[in-house]
């Protein structure tokens, strides 16, 4: 009776400095731990470091195509800004990264072919008057023409020179006229009032969205009118653009769903959409590019975030844990820490597959239910004695 309580006692004492387990063996003697078995006391507080989460059966990709990719801008709502005009930019009234509405104005700019356009305006609305007035003459002589034929007073060939003169003062005035509407054309592009000399240009924005580059400082002078001063980029949609190995591009399709990850939200998956698959094959990478769409109305998704294309091409259920319960031992086993009972806690052995997301599939060594520790496995691996 002695014994047996003397080794109770000291089962305790070892469980408590320890966190081993101990069992006695033959007479009035201490017995090794139990090997691969961490027994922690109720009232430890090493308790408090440990969580566990039970095995369970997720349904997973069992074929799964997986590209990296990047996200960019998309091309159809990208809008390379040019000035209309070559001239000195006055004020640059936006800055990177701003958000910007459709014709909201960008910058101005000080030109002289500014004064040009309007110059030839004037004229061409003075030659306008002057057509009409002369239209007005032809139409006066014909008149007279046609009134003094009808009474004898003059010949058939008079009337017809009078006709003649009214058909070229009416195609002039239309000739006069088209030239007008040309330059008021060139104005409404300069967003030029007619008439008004000394206006500065002020050059808008073509669409809703975000200035992503911005190449103009002001005082700066401008003569090149094809080279883009800024870009606005409408980004409530963006494209994932990723290179498919041509060996799995049968598997891909216009229109199919597809799951974007990407490194600066790990642990969350997000929807695209396959909007594009380019039509060649790279010859240096044997890739084919394609694109994916992502809805970017939060506007969480930035140009050239880099990610991955995942398509998913059949599922299964299967065992999975989390992927922090699995560690490597000393001796390059994979392992987990089962919790068999309250406190008590066994290494066991495992074989795992593929990691998807956040759990990691268990292939042989668990059971469904098993309470497998999430936090505190190193705790354990640095208790647990090994045979």
């Amino acid at each position: 009776m002695k014994n047996a309580l003397l080794v109770a006692a000291l089962t305790a004492s070892a469980a408590a400095c320890g966190g081993r387990a101990a069992t006695p063996s033959g007479t009035g003697s201490m017995a090794a731990p139990a090997p691969n078995v961490v027994v922690i006391p109720a009232d430890s507080p090493m308790l408090a470091q440990i969580r566990r989460e039970p095995v369970r059966i997720a349904e997973l990709p069992t074929d799964e195509v997986i590209a990296p990719g990047k996200i960019e801008a998309n091309p159809n709502r990208v809008s390379k800004v040019v000035l209309p005009v070559t001239g000195r930019i006055a004020t640059v009234l936006v800055k990177t990264g701003d958000a910007v509405k459709k014709d909201q104005p960008l910058l101005t700019l000080d030109s002289p072919d500014a004064d040009s356009a309007m110059s030839a305006y004037l004229s061409a609305e003075a030659t306008v008057m002057q057509m009409q007035a002369a239209l007005g003459k032809a139409q006066a002589d014909f008149d007279r023409a046609s009134d003094l034929f009808e009474h004898n007073a003059i010949a058939k060939k008079d009337v017809l020179t009078a006709d003649s003169a009214l058909a070229q003062a009416k195609a002039a005035l239309d000739q006069g006229r088209a030239s007008r509407e040309q330059t008021l054309r060139r104005l409404a592009v300069l967003r030029l009032k007619p008439g008004d000399f000394q206006q500065q240009v002020v050059v808008r924005s073509p669409l809703a969205g975000k200035v992503l580059d911005l190449s103009v400082v002001p005082g700066e002078y401008r003569n090149d009118t094809t080279a883009s001063v800024l870009t606005i980029a409408d980004l409530g949609t963006v494209w994932v653009t990723s290179q498919v190995p041509e060996s799995y591009i049968r598997f891909v399709q216009i229109g199919e769903r597809v799951e974007i990850r990407l490194v600066a939200y790990p642990g969350e998956v997000f929807d695209g959409l396959v909007s594009r698959i380019a039509d060649t094959v790279d010859p240096q990478t044997r890739t084919v590019k394609v694109q994916a769409e992502m809805d970017n109305r939060g506007g969480r998704f930035r140009p050239e975030m880099y990610g991955s294309i995942h398509h998913i091409e059949s599922v299964a259920k299967t065992l999975v844990v989390p992927i922090g319960a699995v560690v490597e031992n000393t001796d390059s086993r994979t392992i987990v820490f089962v919790e068999t009972s309250p406190g008590r806690f066994e290494q066991r052995d495992v074989s795992v597959g593929k990691r998807a997301g956040d759990v990691v599939r268990v292939l042989s060594g668990l059971r469904p239910g098993d309470m497998v520790v999430v936090d505190g496995v190193m705790l354990l691996k640095g208790l647990v004695r090994h045979t």
